[in-house]
């Protein structure tokens, strides 16, 4: 199955009509299946479904690795992922829809989404310039191979700040995080420093992911929730919305964003959002 697929339409200027050919992405309805049990089915664009299924799998907390899988594959229809794990598992008894377009699920508590306390996180060696977070934005318009050939889909990257390691990109913001934990999962992608990228709205399956995935820094082209900041401020997660080319927004942990000058103090101590 292809990401996209060739349609005609008729664009109208004033009552003037036009037929038009173009290229649109892809939405299909895709079942997970799991040592021979339908557990779900996924709204997706079918393209990395290996990926997703694992990578959904492992933000579930079914799997912590790559090891445990031991065939993912295909049907020739496309429309079914088989995973097999080489460990029994139990399918949840319900799933909770979340926020995320074409309808997310996971099986998750919100009830655990936050952890009891709050702690201050090492910076771990990973700062970024404002100028940096405005190059890093320019790489995720770079990566956006279906967005460039359909639009109407969501990208997300894995980067270090410097090398992209995995791209996910889907008509779901969620399923965008999936495809890239399943990429580091089968791909053994392995970096201490992981900054998320994506064009997606950060709400809190989408931090919860980008937690999962060991992200210090997340950043977004539009807005976090308040439950993505509450969740972010205690994980120690700087999260940053709005980013544009020359400006963003930085919701928590603003000790990770520097100036170009390191020596300057940039922020206040108090927490809340701080524009740049």
């Amino acid at each position: 199955m292809s990401g996209n697929q060739a349609i005609q339409y008729f664009a109208f200027e004033g009552e003037r009509p036009t037929k038009k050919g173009a290229e649109i992405i892809v939405e299909a309805p895709v079942s997970l299946t799991v040592n021979g049990d339908v557990w779900l089915t996924f709204m997706c664009t079918p393209v990395d479904l290996e990926a997703l299924a694992v990578g959904f799998l492992f933000n579930e907390g079914v799997i912590q690795s790559f090891n445990e899988v031991a065939q993912a594959r295909v049907c020739a229809h496309g429309d079914n992922v088989d995973i097999w794990l080489n460990h029994s598992a139990e399918k949840p008894e319900k799933w909770r829809r979340t926020s995320g377009c074409t309808g997310g699920m996971t099986s998750v508590d919100s009830e655990r989404m936050l952890p009891d306390r709050s702690f201050q996180p090492s910076l771990n060696g990973l700062t970024l310039t404002p100028q940096q977070v405005s190059a890093l934005i320019e790489t995720l318009f770079e990566s956006q191979e279906l967005y460039r050939r359909s639009g109407g889909v969501h990208t997300s990257i894995l980067t270090d700040g410097h090398e992209v390691y995995a791209v996910g990109e889907d008509i779901g913001r969620h399923n965008t995080l999936d495809k890239i934990a399943g990429r580091c999962l089968m791909e053994n992608i392995q970096t201490p420093r992981r900054i998320l990228i994506t064009t997606g709205r950060i709400s809190s399956e989408m931090l919860q992911k980008s937690a999962r995935l060991g992200a210090s820094i997340v950043i977004s082209r539009t807005s976090p929730s308040s439950l993505s900041i509450q969740m972010a401020e205690q994980w120690g997660i700087t999260l940053i919305g709005y980013a544009r080319r020359n400006r963003f927004n930085v919701y928590t942990h603003p000790q990770r964003i520097l100036r170009d000058d390191p020596t300057s103090q940039v922020y206040p101590e108090e927490k809340g959002a701080i524009q740049t």
